[in-house]
């Protein structure tokens, strides 16, 4: 049992969204309790005067699905591992983008591929388990700082039953596909996601999401998704997922939501005007943004689809071909109907390199420069990274235009979410310094938010949309999930050349009531866990 505690002094903002007030903060049993039944002769009283008391937040989309279950010393964990909790992150959302570390293959002859798939996209710590149970009885042995929990992976889904066949679901296996998400809901994951862009979802039907969503609806699970397009087709991407939604009744939430793009500038006004019209209909959509103009993902998603076919081994037979680079090359400037074309909506000169193992010199370098150096063509220069890196390269796309992403980050619907890949070389600052930028930069510098609104996006509404029961509102009897900070000084340091740099301003960050983090140093507190979702609990839009 963990020492009481009392905040002195600070300026509590509850989560709610109501106007912040000064008051002391009591926290004992892991929960938050009357300041006044607090015995202060044996509890440990911190001063927080000229401070802000908050929930800790909810990163509601991360790629850190197993960065705690890699080896190394859980005494003395990396940087990677809690770059989150440094920002005041209490809570971690994985299983995004389509991808989770679950469930394991259905059938035996995808198992390879599939670990194969998980491991190079998540790390060696991404060995596929069985199901949600096994996710959690994994992070719960890991010792964690802060907690986790993760949607199912309509990709991993996918690649379990029916492997990297490039074609749709056959009725036998779109039953197979909902009875596993039904078992995986059932067990307490959070919801479900699609990654549209990226294989084996790309593949997927309207009507497969449909019949997905049937069930996400009965269990008031949202669907989370990356929509097939946020470039040049981004519009008609968002009426798919309103469409999933309006067909099946399940709550929908959109990921990273951009316009991205040289032909995309401007498109926020319509995408969001869209969302709007939807709730007006009835329709329980909500979407989360980063704060950055750039973002960041696996190098071979830059590919045309169908070079991912079968899986990873097949893929590098396809980027040692001549005649396959030579389709490639041609695609990414013709493009395909249904296609994101992310190098043809920018050029690889917007490309950079983030994580190249064995090729460090080429990390925070464009494509474009690195061809250049090299004497190759950018395509030929591409596949080849990709086999001498065994397909574990990341890249940062510099897409996006900052009106857009301000629009979307101000909008009524939106939640924030850091989309962090911690992988190492150097990642995409987002994983050290979303809330902390969102907090220093857009509240205090811009005005783009109010401190209230802000901690609400990031605390209360994602605890209602995700179902996590008990968190996300300063209030007795709710877990003390707790991020002081200094909304003078918050702020943060991350950089593309440098984006490890911690946040300034986050002081105290407590898990359970257990002081994990103080002034960015580990306690060596590690109460941290894997959450289930609150059954049937529906979300505040």
């Amino acid at each position: 049992m963990s020492t009481p505690v009392l905040l002195r002094g600070g300026t509590v903002v509850d989560g709610t969204g109501r106007p912040s007030r000064r008051a002391d903060i009591g926290l004992a049993g892991g929960l938050i309790v009357d300041a006044a039944s607090i015995d202060r002769s044996t509890a440990t009283v911190i001063d927080v005067g000229g401070l802000v008391v908050s929930p800790g937040f909810i990163d509601v989309h991360t790629h850190s699905d197993a960065v705690g279950l890699q080896s190394g010393d859980a005494a003395a964990p990396s940087d990677l591992v809690i770059a989150a909790a440094r920002q005041g992150v209490t809570t971690e959302i994985a299983g995004n983008c389509g991808y989770s570390i679950f469930p394991s293959a259905h059938h035996p002859e995808f198992e390879s591929s599939l670990r194969e798939f998980s491991e190079t996209l998540l790390g060696t710590g991404a060995r596929p388990g069985a199901d949600i149970a096994d996710f959690r009885r994994r992070h719960d042995a890991s010792r964690r700082l802060n907690n986790i929990t993760s949607l199912v992976g309509h990709s991993t889904m996918r690649a379990a039953v029916m492997g990297f066949a490039q074609r749709a679901a056959s009725r036998a296996e779109t039953d197979e596909l909902c009875a596993v998400l039904d078992a995986q809901l059932r067990g307490g994951a959070v919801g479900w996601s699609s990654g549209l862009i990226y294989p084996p979802g790309t593949y997927a039907t309207t009507a497969e999401l449909v019949a997905l969503g049937r069930v996400s609806a009965a269990h008031a699970a949202p669907y989370v998704t990356h929509l097939r397009d946020e470039m040049s087709q981004v519009e008609a991407a968002l009426q798919e997922a309103l469409q999933v939604a309006r067909q099946s009744g399940t709550s929908l939430h959109v990921s990273h939501h951009k316009t991205a793009g040289r032909f995309s500038a401007g498109k926020s006004v319509h995408t969001l005007a869209m969302m709007d019209e939807a709730r007006a209909d009835g329709i329980d959509v909500t979407c989360d943004v980063y704060p950055y103009v750039a973002g960041s993902t696996h190098l071979h998603a830059l590919l045309p689809p169908w070079v991912a076919e079968g899986g990873f081994r097949s893929m590098f037979q396809r980027l040692a071909d001549p005649a396959a680079r030579e389709r490639m090359r041609t695609e990414i400037v013709t493009g395909i109907a249904g296609w994101e074309n992310t190098v043809g909506n920018g050029g690889w000169d917007r490309i950079d390199v983030a994580t190249a193992a064995t090729r460090p010199s080429a990390e925070g370098h464009s494509i474009t420069l690195l061809a250049a150096r090299a004497g190759r063509d950018p395509v030929d220069y591409v596949c080849e990274l990709l086999q001498a890196e065994s397909g574990q390269v990341t890249i940062i796309s510099h897409s996006m235009d900052e009106s857009d992403m301000r629009r979307v980050l101000a909008h009524p619907g939106t939640m924030v979410g850091s989309d962090g890949v911690p992988k190492g070389g150097k990642p995409h600052p987002r994983w050290a310094g979303t809330f902390a930028r969102v907090l220093g930069r857009y509240v205090r510098e811009l005005g783009v938010l109010e401190l209230e609104d802000a901690v609400h996006r990031m605390t209360a509404r994602p605890a209602a949309r995700f179902g996590l029961a008990g968190r996300g509102v300063l209030a007795s009897g709710k877990v003390a999930d707790i991020a002081v900070f200094d909304p003078d000084t918050v702020l943060d340091q991350a950089t593309f050349q440098d984006p490890m740099l911690h946040p300034l301003g986050v002081h105290h960050v407590f898990v359970a009531g257990q002081e994990v983090l103080r002034r960015q140093r580990p306690t060596g507190a590690t109460p941290g866990a894997a959450l289930h979702r609150l059954a049937g609990i529906r979300s505040l839009a």
